[in-house]
């Protein structure tokens, strides 16, 4: 464990320092003189306009009806079958080389033999009701093998039986709140936590933290269903039988558990399996709601707290422990038979050679690996990934090169922890530390129909607002209009309501080891749902055998207009990046947005002013060290106008929710919840040396920027 503690420390530290090294070779590079054809301009605007145009909307559908036909789970035969059968495509499309590149990661599968379930028993240990073991299948997929069925990947495997206690989400206010203001002990306990709000590794590490011996979890109406849509197939809601998958690692960016830090090649040290990085000690289910009702309604103990801990099925919402009444004898029991074991992996490397920069590289990749058909995650960005290589191989075989290397990219094993994207990362990190300009994440490309979501660095909002501008909106009521005017309608920006919003990266995709780690400029762009009006968390049917192809084609994008804008957005990045005779950032809008998160960060620590000033923490140097940046970006910007400033002091996934990015994380996670903590002088300790971090962080980025003497 030390071994990889320590590596991460390094892989951290890695990109503010190679910043320093990019940004005064770029500002070397792009000011040498150039010779230009006079007529580059309109070869460029051609070549851009002819890529786009090039897109087709039945292209995407036929990808993704291709793909989705079996089950493609990471580690299986027909995951490889795929793989193949995507690289086959992309040599024709005319890509210069295709490589399978493979690694023999730790994957986690359900035992044929001994199924995974839930059941109560009675006082003489019998087992009087057990959840389902697999979901019904959909229509015209009954015939359909290798269908495996809901279970959490890394679950530790056991069969503990105790009281249930209802937790809520599982977060950590909630468990605050059982044990600090309702006096209600965990320890010893099977607790059942509703999916939702935060990453359900979260939920786990938070269960452990409170001593359960396992934790269940389902997917409540309240969440996962849209009210006045029926459920799938008659509608795009979550049936009462549909459990959500997914893994419950708590890798914090590790990779592969058994190699962290390292790619998990035949060479590589590895931990033995029960060693691994992150996995929890403890049995982890996910049932429907259909069962989780049966258990909810049996429940004792006291009332839930308040409305907020609440969902929609029929039964009180008590929180235990143990059931009421005539059942109070009766126990929760979890079987979980759950294998991990060492399983080769395969990602699909697609390279087109740059023409002037060959050795600047922009990377657009996405996974391919899905739990069951994968109709929307990730087979919408499969597919939008698919037509954009071919009409990029098109361009490309009528005689076009980009300037700089596009290198695209089909992950494998996303779905158990981000395995695939990460493992290539960590084989080829120096490299892409001092090569690679942007990645730009290819995955779902649709989570809803109703407007944008952009996640990106600030260094890339510039360039998605002009991009957006130029694309015409597929939302209906917005005919002749662009992408950019739907979207700000939609969607204004809660600080600056006359540009769309945007948001910080968290995790939870292919874009962690890029950004995070490597400290490379990163984005991502997708179609979602109203964040304000739908209150259900992520789409219903996320992760269950319902996401097919007729999910999307019926419900979600019938035209598949939706998805041929986001492929024309994803082409446009790539293509911006790749080939502009300036790669276009903008640093000053790095400059505002850390004003904005310096000052979002002193506003939150302001309702501790007393301690401020008790233990003379100051944030005087913070904000600073902005300034200084923002003048220098400014200066910068007017030589030059493109910087790549790399350095993660800024972003990293919260601690208490991977899918939330944090800005000042250090700062962020050392004032959560101070107020409990035992030792204050100690804690507003902690609080001083990360404002001195991202002090300093900021400052030597500043530097970077400043003309050369």
């Amino acid at each position: 464990m030390a071994r990889s503690k320590a590596t991460l420390r390094t892989w951290l530290s890695c990109p503010g320092l190679l910043a320093c090294f990019l940004l005064g070779f770029l500002a070397g590079w792009f000011t040498k003189p150039t010779e230009k054809n006079p007529n580059s301009s309109d070869v460029y605007q051609n070549v851009r306009q002819k890529l786009v145009g090039e897109m087709k909307a039945e292209n995407i559908k036929q990808f993704l009806r291709s793909f989705t036909k079996l089950p493609h789970l990471a580690g299986t035969e027909q995951n490889l079958l795929l793989a193949k059968q995507i690289q086959g495509q992309w040599k024709e499309f005319g890509l210069d080389s295709v490589e399978l590149v493979h690694y023999d990661v730790l994957l986690s599968y359900p035992n044929e033999a001994q199924p995974n379930y839930i059941s109560v028993t009675d006082d003489q240990g019998n087992e009087i009701f057990n959840t389902s073991l697999f979901e019904p299948p959909p229509q015209g997929y009954e015939n359909v093998t290798d269908i495996l069925p809901p279970y959490n990947a890394f679950s530790a495997q056991g069969v503990p039986e105790a009281d249930l206690v209802y937790v809520n989400y599982g977060r950590t206010e909630d468990f605050f709140k059982l044990e600090h203001e309702m006096g209600i002990n965990c320890t010893g306990k099977i607790v059942i936590a509703r999916y939702g709000k935060i990453f359900r590794g979260n939920k786990v590490k938070n269960a452990i933290l409170a001593g359960a011996r396992g934790i269940i979890l389902y997917s409540d109406p309240a969440d996962y269903c849209a009210p006045g849509v029926n459920a799938y197939p008659d509608g795009w809601n979550l049936p009462g039988g549909g459990a959500q998958r997914g893994n419950v690692l708590n890798l914090n960016g590790a990779g592969d558990p058994l190699t962290p830090g390292y790619p998990a090649k035949e060479y590589t040290f590895r931990y033995k399996v029960n060693e691994g990085v992150g996995i929890p000690k403890i049995p982890v289910h996910p049932i429907g709601y259909h069962d989780a009702e049966v258990l909810l309604r049996a429940m004792g103990g006291p009332a839930a707290p308040d409305s907020s801990w609440k969902g929609s099925l029929n039964v009180s919402y008590n929180i235990g422990p143990g059931f009421a009444d005539n059942s109070s004898t009766r126990k929760v029991r979890m079987h979980v038979h759950t294998n991990n074991k060492i399983t080769r992996i395969y990602n699909i490397i697609g390279i087109l050679r740059g023409a002037v920069e060959p050795d600047r590289y922009i990377i657009l990749g996405g996974h391919r690996d899905s739990w069951v058909f994968g109709g929307i995650d990730p087979t919408t960005g499969a597919a939008v990934l698919q037509e954009i290589v071919r009409s990029f191989g098109k361009m490309k075989m009528e005689g076009w090169r980009p300037k700089r290397t596009i290198i695209f990219a089909s992950w494998d094993a996303e779905e158990f922890g981000l395995l695939g994207s990460t493992e290539w990362a960590e084989e080829n990190a120096r490299v892409l530390q001092e090569r690679a300009v942007a990645y730009i994440n290819t995955d779902s490309s649709i989570e809803g129909n109703y407007t944008l979501r952009v996640d990106c660095t600030p260094l890339l909002y510039k360039l998605v607002y002009n991009l957006t501008k130029e694309i015409l909106s597929p939302d209906e009521g917005y005919e002749n209009k662009s992408l950019y005017e739907s979207w700000l309608e939609k969607d204004p920006a809660t600080e600056n309501n006359s540009y769309p919003r945007i948001n910080k990266l968290g995790s939870g995709s292919d874009f962690e080891a890029y950004f995070q780690r490597l400290g490379i400029a990163s984005g991502r762009v997708r179609y979602t749902k109203n964040r304000k009006a739908d209150k259900f968390s992520n789409y219903p049917v996320y992760h269950t055998v319902y996401e097919t192809f007729e999910l999307v084609e019926k419900f979600y994008d019938p035209t598949f207009k939706k998805q041929l804008t986001i492929a024309q957005l994803r082409g446009k990045l790539v293509y911006e990046l790749a080939d502009s005779q300036v790669i276009p950032f903008d640093c000053r809008d790095y400059g505002e947005a850390l004003k904005g998160y310096s000052n979002r960060i002193y506003k939150l620590a302001k309702k501790h002013e007393e301690q401020l000033k008790h233990y003379k923490v100051s944030f005087d140097p913070l904000f600073s060290a902005v300034v200084n940046f923002s003048k220098a970006a400014a200066e910068f910007h007017r030589r030059l106008e493109q910087v790549d400033k790399k350095e993660h002091v800024i972003f990293a996934p919260s601690s208490h929710n991977k899918y939330a990015g944090e800005s000042f994380p250090g700062i962020y996670d050392a004032m959560f919840d101070i107020e409990s903590k035992a030792d204050q002088h100690e804690a507003w300790e902690e609080v001083r040396r990360q404002i001195s971090i991202a002090a300093f962080t900021v400052q030597a980025a500043a530097e970077t920027l400043k003309e050369v003497a």
